[in-house]
């Protein structure tokens, strides 16, 4: 159970590739949204807010130059995840699996004690997946519910079962009709990607590269 939660940090070891920062603006159809999901808008404020929360963490970063050069994409990024929060979300539900605030709390204690304390482990979401220490409970909640979705599919740590975890999120991303403003590209249900980014902790297993899920959580 451990090396799962291991190996849902160390693969994102890779950081964002540097890339000017797409600056925000409403479409004719969703002025002042960033993406539509579901029917929910998803507004420029709050990416921007969700930016700068990151930023204000990497500039007191002793690798504060190194971390702000590597995320040129950080927009994009953040989006991503807010999208992707609402795609496990809806994935999960239509499984029937959920995550109490006990499970999430219980699974950022046991991660903080895996890195070597609450400090250690908000510098690794930092560095490796650009989350802001006041974004990490979130990123926990969605990592706990893939886990708890693979639970309910009955699909086991292996590339079989993610290849199943993937097929749910894709069906969770049809049904959610995602609409992306074009500044930021557009979703791609089958690789759950967005225009031509691609968190660098999915990683490609079929041919036809869809990317699997996160790691699921011990």
């Amino acid at each position: 159970m451990h090396r799962r939660r291991r190996t849902a940090l160390s693969v994102s070891t890779a950081l964002l590739v540097a890339a000017p920062f797409l600056a925000a603006c409403g479409n004719a159809a969703h002025p002042g949204a960033a993406a539509v999901v579901g029917g929910d808008r998803i507004e420029v404020s709050a990416l921007q807010s969700q930016v700068k929360d990151v930023r204000k963490a990497q500039q007191t970063s002793p690798q504060s130059a190194q971390l702000i050069g590597a995320t040129g994409q950080l927009g994009r990024a953040k989006l991503y995840d807010l999208i992707v929060d609402r795609v496990v979300e809806r994935a999960a539900d239509d499984a029937g699996a959920g995550a109490t605030r006990k499970e999430i709390q219980a699974a950022r204690a046991s991660a903080a004690q895996q890195s070597g304390g609450a400090e250690q482990l908000a510098a690794t979401y930092l560095q490796q997946r650009g989350i802001a220490p006041d974004q990490i409970d979130d990123a926990i909640r969605r990592d706990v519910l893939v886990g708890k979705l693979a639970a309910a599919i009955g699909a086991g740590n292996n590339p079989e079962g993610q290849q199943k975890v993937n097929a749910a999120f894709v069906s969770a991303s049809k049904a959610l009709h995602i609409d992306v403003n074009p500044r930021y590209g557009a979703w791609d249900d089958k690789k759950m990607q967005l225009g031509d980014y691609k968190a660098p902790w999915i990683t490609q297993v079929t041919k036809e590269e869809a990317a699997p899920p996160p790691q699921p959580a011990a």
